[in-house]
């Protein structure tokens, strides 16, 4: 398996980005962890990363409830950017909601929709999945 250079977790709750970070440093497939704390935080950073010629991170996971901008408001802009960069996206909720296993759906991201909190063993499927 290749290691990721970035990964990004989008979460507002203190205990479940505590849990989620170290669930993924536990793998030891993750070089640097930057945090964001609602959507818009985490698309302006994108975007400023972009600025700068850098690289985005290879893999978010992202909260669908946060305050200022949720996951789905996250998405809408997100997917706007031109990006050729391969990024994995992870909802990452603890929404069970119909409602949002569809609109999942609609980003193609109804397999990647995790419950929280994460494990170690969904994060090496996470892996896995990216070699």
């Amino acid at each position: 398996m290749r290691k990721f250079n970035l990964a990004c977790i989008v979460d507002d709750d203190p205990t479940h980005v505590y849990i989620t970070k170290r669930q993924v440093l536990m793998t030891g497939m993750v070089e640097t962890i930057m945090i964001c704390s609602n959507g818009k935080e985490a698309y302006d950073k994108m975007k400023a990363i972009m600025g700068a010629g850098e690289t985005l991170p290879e893999l978010i996971l992202l909260d669908l409830n946060m305050p200022v901008w949720d996951g789905w408001q996250f998405l809408e802009e997100f997917i706007k950017i031109p990006v050729e960069q391969k990024i994995m996206i992870y909802l990452l909720t603890s929404s069970t909601s119909e409602e949002d296993l569809q609109k999942a759906d609609s980003y193609n991201l109804t397999s990647n929709y995790l419950i929280k909190p994460i494990t170690y063993d969904q994060l090496k499927q996470v892996f896995q999945e990216s070699a």
